[in-house]
């Protein structure tokens, strides 16, 4: 086998190994194995059957009713292999010979068991479609039979490497028996076209030839029944409107004399007259050593291109195939990206109140805080909240609206919680209505009776159960605190000086205090305007300034501090508020991922990778390999 025939072979097997590969990735998007495809049929039953040996060559007599091909058949294979018959459709089933070194170096007259049977498995990969039955007598094509049979058996004179056919008659009235010549010409690799005078011209004979010729069967042609003196000038003639009736391009053209004694003794010359028929006529020629001193790797590769060609043809071969996975791939990306709960969970959804967020940052200072402060501010801040309770209490009575911050975000969240499953379940009936036939089914059932109260109910249930702010929140607030802090030591350490004096003098501050400047000043974004009238007697204030001033609200304290804090603290603020409401739409986006769509989503993420995936990206580049070398 030479290099270039193993690598054509290779290339072959790379591509059917891959599709093999890419069939349950298909699978995932409701495409079907090409099993019944006119190319994929080729590639199993032609392609790589004849693979599994090194460049062997079918050989089939092929040609019209009562043209005598069964007797060229006969010298070919130098013996009375298929039965000659004066009627018109002799022939009803091909016979086949076989070398005696099929499948075993073994030149034994009398093959073994075990070599006949591999024969018989080889013989039966290539010609799959066909009874196979051992040959007996020459009879045996000529019986009647509505099964597709083929008569075989080891040939005594056949070539090494050679497999020779006689077939049935293309043009017959009998369908049965062009339909099988047919089956024949896909599977082999090179075709004898017997012509006559009555035959060259014949419509049925040039739409065979024609076909073969578009599939590159290399063809040598033989016109029998010739007399060698009256028709040699219209021989030239006859071949000229054959190859331009069917764009055959003969590889060699021979004609035989008629002569029925020399044709029964198996006697009849061959005579080659050149691929334009003009050749003088010299010595006959031996038909079988030209049938074996083909160049074998250049005719396979050359029938392989042809069936090859089939393969890769974008609109009925293997890249019809790919395309419509990638196409069903991409409804199921878009399906994906349609029901990401993700993108539903973009609404608008409500920011962590200040006065919540005063809270978690005071918290955070306190831990830093010296214990004999801790203690100082902490019993101050209990007493400041009862002593000032009337004022507080007389602040939210001015009018409504003025109720619990926790209260408040619980609320709105819940509003935009209804909202992003409202937008959920309406597109998920969207495409129950126009989704493919795989998601229809399974959206429709989703959507089913009560199935939208029921996901309302448990989602709420499901959100009362979230704390208002969780650990993970918490810990991403601390270290964007802690890197404030880093950020910004002089401000801090104005903060720590400033919160020291508070704690040493907050016994000698009246709850006048309270309500005064300093409380203003720490107010936060608005928000925490409630709180801040609220606070301790004495430096509590204090503490509500330096929050503020964290968050970017203090702007009275900090202003002894650079412009550049002020804005970072401004920044600062705006990272946490939305880190929260990013984290709040994600939790909401998880819950309906898991408890909604489950399954559905990850089948529709895993179709949406089929095009990507590793088996579709070997098949695409098997397949433009040979789509390379096919050019």
């Amino acid at each position: 086998m030479s290099a270039d025939f193993q690598l054509w072979a290779d290339s072959v097997k790379q591509l059917h190994r891959r599709l093999a590969e890419l069939e349950p990735v298909a699978a995932r998007v409701a495409v079907p194995p090409p099993r019944d495809a006119d190319w994929f049929e080729l590639l199993e039953h032609k392609l790589l059957p004849q693979l599994a040996r090194p460049a062997l060559l079918v050989v089939a007599v092929v040609g019209g009713t009562n043209i005598g091909k069964s007797v060229l058949f006969n010298h070919l294979t130098g013996e009375n292999a298929s039965g000659v018959s004066p009627l018109a459709a002799g022939t009803k089933h091909p016979v086949c010979l076989i070398p005696k070194d099929l499948t075993s170096n073994d030149t034994a007259d009398a093959p073994s068991d075990n070599q006949n049977s591999d024969n018989a498995a080889l013989i039966e990969s290539l010609f799959e479609g066909f009874q196979l039955e051992p040959w007996h007598s020459p009879e045996d094509p000529l019986e009647e039979s509505e099964s597709d049979r083929l008569f075989w058996r080891v040939g005594e004179n056949v070539p090494s490497r050679l497999l020779l056919l006689d077939t049935p008659d293309v043009d017959s009235d009998v369908a049965v028996n062009w339909a099988r010549a047919r089956s024949i010409r896909q599977v082999s690799d090179v075709l004898i076209a017997v012509l006559t005078q009555q035959k060259y011209n014949d419509a049925a004979v040039k739409q065979f030839f024609r076909e073969a010729a578009a599939a590159d069967k290399p063809i040598l042609i033989v016109f029998n029944q010739c007399d060698l003196q009256e028709d040699a000038d219209y021989w030239p003639q006859w071949l000229d409107t054959f190859i331009a009736q069917t764009d055959a391009s003969p590889e060699r053209v021979y004609v035989v004399p008629v002569d029925r004694k020399t044709a029964g003794k198996l006697e009849l010359p061959f005579y080659e007259i050149g691929c334009d028929g003009r050749q003088p006529i010299e010595r006959a020629a031996d038909l079988r050593e030209d049938l074996a001193s083909l160049h074998f790797d250049a005719i396979k590769i050359r029938t392989f291109r042809g069936a090859l060609s089939r393969l890769v043809d974008p609109e009925n071969g293997v890249g019809a195939y790919l395309a419509s996975i990638r196409s069903a791939s991409d409804e199921f990306s878009t399906a994906a990206k349609a029901l990401s709960a993700r993108e539903m969970a973009r609404v608008a959804w409500p920011s962590l109140p200040a006065a919540i967020l005063v809270d978690e940052v005071r918290a955070w200072w306190d831990s830093d805080r010296a214990q004999w402060s801790q203690r100082v501010h902490g019993f101050y801040r209990k007493l400041g909240r009862s002593v000032t309770w009337p004022i507080r209490a007389a602040y939210e009575s001015l009018g409504p609206g003025h109720t619990d911050p926790l209260e408040l975000l619980h609320r709105q969240e819940r509003q935009a919680i209804v909202a992003a499953v409202e937008n959920l379940l309406n597109e998920l009936e969207r495409l129950a209505e126009v989704g493919n036939e795989t998601l229809r089914p399974r959206l429709s059932k989703l959507l089913g009776g009560d199935a939208r109260q029921k996901l309302l109910e448990s989602v709420r249930a499901a959100h009362e159960e979230l704390p208002a702010v969780d650990s993970d929140y918490r810990t991403f607030l601390r270290e964007e605190l802690d890197a404030w802090r880093q950020a910004n030591p002089r401000a801090i350490k104005f903060l720590r000086s400033l919160d020291h004096v508070a704690a040493v003098a907050r016994p000698a501050l009246t709850v006048s205090l309270a309500v005064s400047g300093w409380v203003v000043a720490g107010d936060l974004v608005g928000q925490a305007a409630v709180q801040a009238v609220g606070q301790t007697a004495g430096g509590l204030a204090t503490e509500a300034a330096i929050a503020g001033g964290i968050t970017g609200g203090g702007e009275a304290l900090v202003s002894t501090t650079t412009e550049g804090v002020r804005q970072a603290a401004v920044k600062l603020l705006g990272r946490l508020q939305a880190r929260y409401a990013h984290q709040r739409a994600e939790w909401l986006a998880g819950w309906l991922e898991k408890s909604l769509l489950g399954e559905l989503l990850q089948e529709l993420r895993q179709g949406a990778e089929a095009e990507s995936s590793e088996a579709f990206r070997g098949a695409e580049a098997a397949l433009d390999k040979i789509r390379g070398m096919c050019s």
